[in-house]
C-alpha cells in the first residue's frame, strides 16, 4: 500500500520558524469552563515541561483563557525558554465570568494593552506569533490590522496570524502585514474551513485547526474505528494524523490537562497512514 506523500515533520512559521507540526493547545490547563486558576497547578506546570520534553515547539495559548491563567503558567513553567520553543498567543476577546459569552474588542487601545500584559505574564520581549482572536464587527478591520503592523514594526512582536476568518478576510489583512497563520475550527469531521486551508497552502501560510477531533463528539464512526484498528492506535490518534497527512501546512495544537493524553496525542505524530487509509477517511468526513 501506498504511503500519502505529504508528511513533513516541520513547518517553517512565517518562512523562518522551524515548528514541529505536532504542538500544543493550553486552553484547557486553567480552571473549569476556561476560567480562573487550575485546581492541581503544580500539575500543569509539570504537563507544558513534559509536552516539552516530548519534542512540542509551538504551544499555543490566549490571554483569555482563564483569563491570563494560561500564559501566567506557560511562563513559569517554561521561562527562559529552550531556543527552539515558540509561543503563539491571540488577543481580541475578553469574557467577564466562566459562563459568559465572548465579546470581541479588538480596539487599538484594547490591543495594546492586550500585548503589553501577554509580553508581561509570558516573560518574553517580543512574541514570535501574536494572533488576533477575532475581527471586531463593531470597528472598521483595517484599525486592528494597522495596530498589528506597527506592534510589528516596533518589534514586540516577530509574526502575525489571524483566527476565524475568511478569505476574503485574510486577503485584506494582507494589505497591512504578512498573515504567518491562521487558526479556525476545523477536524475530520468539520471540513468547512477547507477553502480557507486551500488559499493558506498556497500562500505559504500555517494553519492551526482548533478543535481538531471534533470535541471527540464523532469518535466511534465504523471507517475510523477500522482505520485505528489496522495501525493498532486509537481513534483520536487516526483523527489527528488525518490532519497531518491531509495538508503539509497545517500546525496541530491537541489540547488537554492530562500528561497521559499529552503523551497519546503525541504517538500520532508516528503514524503513517496510506492513501487507502486517507481515502477511508475522507469518506467518513464527508
Amino acid at each position: 500500500m501506498q504511503t500519502s506523500p505529504t508528511f513533513p515533520a516541520t513547518f517553517k512559521l512565517g518562512g523562518d520558524l522551524a515548528i514541529n507540526r505536532l504542538g500544543f493547545g493550553a486552553m484547557r490547563i486553567t480552571g473549569p469552563q476556561i476560567w480562573g486558576p487550575p485546581e492541581d497547578r503544580p500539575a500543569m506546570l509539570a504537563l507544558l515541561r513534559r509536552a516539552v520534553e516530548l519534542g512540542v515547539n509551538f504551544i499555543d495559548t490566549a490571554d483569555m483563557y482563564g483569563p491570563f491563567t494560561s500564559e501566567e503558567l506557560i511562563g513559569e513553567a517554561l521561562a527562559p525558554y529552550p531556543t527552539d520553543v515558540v509561543v503563539g498567543t491571540k488577543g481580541g476577546l475578553v469574557r467577564f465570568g466562566p459562563w459568559a459569552d465572548f465579546l470581541n474588542d479588538a480596539t487599538p487601545q484594547h490591543l495594546h494593552d492586550a500585548l503589553d500584559g501577554s509580553l508581561r505574564r509570558l516573560h518574553l520581549e517580543r512574541i514570535d506569533l501574536y494572533q488576533l482572536h477575532r475581527i471586531d464587527p463593531r470597528l472598521p478591520a483595517e484599525k486592528s490590522f494597522e495596530f498589528l503592523a506597527e506592534a510589528q514594526r516596533q518589534g514586540r512582536v516577530r509574526h502575525l496570524g489571524l483566527s476565524e476568518v475568511t478569505v476574503d478576510e485574510i486577503k485584506h489583512a494582507q494589505q497591512y502585514f504578512t498573515v504567518a497563520s491562521v487558526q479556525n475550527r476545523y477536524s475530520l469531521f468539520e471540513r468547512e474551513a477547507e477553502p480557507v486551508l486551500d488559499y493558506c497552502r498556497e500562500q505559504g501560510i500555517a494553519f492551526i485547526p482548533w478543535f481538531p477531533i471534533g470535541g471527540g463528539q464523532e469518535i466511534g464512526q465504523s471507517g475510523l474505528q477500522r482505520v485505528a484498528d489496522r495501525h493498532q492506535a486509537s481513534e483520536r490518534q487516526v483523527a489527528l494524523s488525518w490532519l497531518l497527512h491531509h495538508a503539509p501546512n497545517i500546525l496541530l495544537i491537541p489540547g488537554t490537562s492530562s500528561i497521559g493524553h499529552l503523551e497519546e496525542n503525541m504517538r500520532a505524530a508516528e503514524l503513517r497512514l496510506t492513501a487507502e487509509d486517507m481515502q477511508e477517511l475522507d469518506a467518513v468526513s464527508q
